[in-house]
């Protein structure tokens, strides 16, 4: 189950996959450097510049530094000078014990391009340390007996010391009875025995006291000394005898304290006293003797510490059994620490990079190496990362690995990755490992600001107040820090007549939109422009929108009376001939109002009348007509005031005046005014017959004409038409350029101040839709 469950992260499981890229970035070289032991921190190894051959300061440029496979910093670079120094004073036998060559393993990473240096720093062993013996009395039980030339084996010192530092010799004092004889151990250690020269003789001598000394080969030579006491004993004929020479055993490390490793036995057919044996340690090491512990009367071997397979592999121990009479003898255990996967995989992380920019291609983001202090199958690692990551692993040498990206990010998108790195042994049960770095990705500017709408319409009314507000843009920009921070600016408008920099203004910061001055929609409607929304990146990225300003009417403007005209001279006189019907078109007041809308509908009434009752106003066109048939009692001259009023909140108004003069026929030769007529008429006094016999003339003739006239109108098609859509029906709706919305025009005329009373008679062009031809007779007379 375990082995089809690695099938997932197998993807990315890189061990073997690309091992002709990591040999590339490799060096074939390998570094070899001394120094001495107990030096100064600070003490120059080599330059390492000059060895790899680079330029002064190149190591800096490439980020050059040190890594060692224990994680300690042994060791200093100056990336600047290219020195490699000592960062410690180092001391041989605490970094490597009793193996000798001691050699410190390290490697120099450098960046731009990526490239791993191995190399090794030996250091050298100086004389520092004197040799020991850790019993300062050995008591050996000599028989008397005992023949001459029989070697008494003694506990050798220790120095930490290694090679020509190491013990080289030992002495002892001058005596009668005995010499010292080195012996060669198959580990490459010489050990003391004491060899008898000459038969002991209890009777005479039952102690004898020697100082042994061991001697190191440094130069001065450093010594320690042990006390030798010799007890002559009886004879003693039967030394013990073990049972096995070489035990072999096998332990696993994760055995605990107290297990029973092997058990060793010995026998002495003596009697008594010297049939008694006793077990202990012989020549055994420091490791030896706080690791393990002996029984000394049953033989059993016991754990007395945990054992480490990682530290030490086996051990080589020598028992040596010992009767009451002083024989001894010797056999020899050798125990082999089996391996557990009782070590996780350790990540040691070199460089990190935390932020990556958005729009960089293949970055490496982490450069680390992986290790598992255990052996075979339980040292065998895995390394991935999961898959939906944008992320790679590549190997390196040396178990190295370099985290990079596949490709060029998207803030937007997504501005940060957590990335588990996950290191697993093949071990049983398998242990792992696993790191997270967590990447923020840095923003680019790549997004122009967008604004809500493409467009945008606002309203505001005329006459506004100077720097009010109308309305607002807004834009987004979806990268972050300088490159989201929108500002706004009006562009130049498409149309150069157009003074837009007077008319409004936008708010750099919050897209805010004012009117600079008052707007007058009789003057200007509406216009548009484009705004800009740029953002404070390098480059600068901006968009436009559209804006449109639709300027609302208010009713600001009273209606402006076309006809009659008020231009200082003496109004017009309106001509109605007494023998009109009702409904006859007396004329018609055209009025207009600058607004629109319902500001510009337009309705009439009569304000003002000589006569009520005689003369009325269609309200939704301004037409004068009679209310009745006249009669000869109706005064010849009226006066009319008109009101014309809109339709605005509130309304304006304004009024015409209207003199109407009631004739019996077109043909007189006077039609004076109020003031004037007394006068002509006392004037004309004698040719009245004259032209009453001209009038009756004249009238046949108009009545003829004016018959003609109207066969001829009522033929025409109608060719008014009203307004289209609905306002209401007492209102006229007038448009801001001075036309009417029904096509009337008039020629009216009866000046006040003309001398031979030439008028011209109201004459509708084209006839009111709602006149018919059959039933007016206000067409029966010609203009004249």
């Amino acid at each position: 189950m375990e082995a089809k469950g690695l099938h997932a992260p197998r993807q990315r499981q890189v061990l073997f996959l690309f091992l002709f890229w990591e040999v590339s970035l490799a060096d074939s070289g390998f570094g070899h450097y001394s120094v001495t032991e107990e030096t100064e921190r600070g003490t120059f190894v080599v330059n390492l510049a000059k060895d790899l051959g680079l330029e002064q300061g190149e190591l800096s440029v490439r980020g050059a530094r040190v890594v060692s496979d224990d994680n300690k910093q042994h060791l200093l670079l100056d990336s600047h000078t290219g020195d490699l120094l000592t960062n410690e004073k180092l001391d041989r036998e605490k970094l490597c014990g009793s193996t000798e060559p001691c050699m410190l393993y390290f490697q120099i990473l450098m960046d731009n391009p990526f490239r791993i240096y191995r190399a090794e720093l030996r250091v050298r062993d100086i004389n520092d340390h004197s040799p020991i013996f850790r019993e300062k009395e050995m008591v050996l039980k000599i028989l008397e007996n005992t023949a001459e030339g029989t070697s008494f084996p003694l506990e050798r010192a220790h120095d930490s010391d290694r090679g020509l530092n190491g013990i080289q010799k030992y002495t002892i004092d001058p005596n009668s009875f005995f010499h010292i004889k080195i012996s060669d151990s198959d580990e490459g250690m010489i050990y003391p025995e004491l060899v008898l020269d000459r038969a002991l003789d209890r009777e005479k001598q039952r102690e004898l006291s020697l100082t042994l000394t061991a001697l190191d080969g440094g130069a001065p030579p450093r010594s320690g000394t042990a006390t030798i006491r010799i007890v002559v004993i009886d004879i003693n004929d039967n030394a013990p005898q073990f049972a096995e020479a070489l035990y072999k055993t096998q332990v696993p490390e994760n055995s605990p304290v107290g297990s029973l490793i092997v058990k060793v036995s010995a026998e002495d057919v003596d009697s008594g006293v010297y049939a008694e044996v006793s077990y202990s340690f012989f020549g055994a090491s420091e490791d030896i003797q706080t690791t393990f512990q002996i029984n000394p009367l049953s033989g059993e071997i016991v754990l007395k510490a945990l054992l480490d397979y990682e530290v030490i592999k086996s051990y080589k121990i020598n028992i040596q059994a010992m009767d009451g009479g002083g024989l001894s003898a010797r056999c020899t255990v050798l125990l082999e620490v089996l391996d557990t996967n009782d070590n996780s995989p350790e990540l040691i992380m070199s460089s990190v990079s935390s932020y990556i920019a958005e729009n960089s291609p293949e970055s490496v983001l982490a450069v680390f190496r992986i290790r598992d202090k255990d052996s075979g199958e339980n040292g065998k690692m895995l390394c991935y990362i999961r898959d939906d990551l944008p992320f790679l692993l590549k190997p390196s040498v040396e178990n190295f690995y370099i985290l990079m990206t596949e490709g060029a990010l998207d803030r937007e998108s997504r501005d940060e990755y957590n990335v588990t790195i996950t290191v697993t042994d093949l071990g049983t049960p398998r242990l792992k490992t696993q790191h997270s770095i967590t990447v923020r990705v840095s923003d680019v500017n790549d997004n122009a600001p967008a604004f809500t709408q493409t467009s945008y319409t606002l309203y505001v009314r005329e006459n506004n107040s100077p720097a009010l507000h109308i309305g607002s843009v807004s834009a987004t920009d979806r990268d972050s820090g300088p490159n989201a921070q929108v500002t706004y600016s009006l562009l130049p408008p498409q149309d150069a007549r157009l003074p837009l920099a007077s008319l409004v203004s936008v708010s750099a910061d919050h897209g805010q939109l004012f009117a600079l001055r008052a707007l007058d929609h009789e003057a200007l409607q509406a216009f548009e422009f484009r705004v800009r929304a740029a953002d404070a990146g390098s480059p600068a990225l901006s968009s436009e929108a559209l804006v449109r300003v639709l300027v609302l009417d208010d009713n600001d403007n009273a209606p402006s009376v076309l006809y009659p005209r008020h231009n200082g001279s003496a109004p017009c006189t309106e001509l109605v001939p007494r023998a009109a019907e009702a409904g006859y078109l007396v004329t018609k007041v055209v009025a207009v109002d600058g607004d629109s809308g319902q500001n510009a509908w337009l309705s009439y009434q009569l304000l003002k009348a000589t006569e009520p009752g005689l003369f009325g106003v269609w309200a939704h066109n301004g037409e004068v007509r009679t209310a009745r048939l006249l009669s000869e009692r109706d005064a010849p001259r009226h006066r009319l005031v008109v009101l014309v009023r809109d339709n605005g909140e509130p309304p304006r108004s304004a009024t015409a005046t209207l003199h109407v003069l009631l004739v019996d026929g077109f043909s007189q030769p006077y039609l004076p005014l109020p003031e004037a007529a007394p006068a002509r008429a006392q004037a004309d006094s004698l040719t009245v017959s004259l032209v009453v016999a001209l009038a009756a003339v004249s009238s046949l003739f108009l009545l003829s004409v004016l018959l003609f006239v109207a066969l001829r109108l009522c033929a025409r098609p109608r060719a008014a038409s009203g307004p289209e859509g609905h306002f209401p029906g007492h209102l006229v709706d007038v448009s801001g350029t001075g036309t009417l919305s029904q096509s009337y025009q008039y020629e009216v005329c009866l000046m006040g101040d003309s001398e031979a009373s030439e008028f011209k008679f109201l004459k509708p062009i084209i006839p009111n839709i709602q006149a018919q031809c059959a039933g007016r007779n206000n067409e029966e007379y010609p203009t004249f």
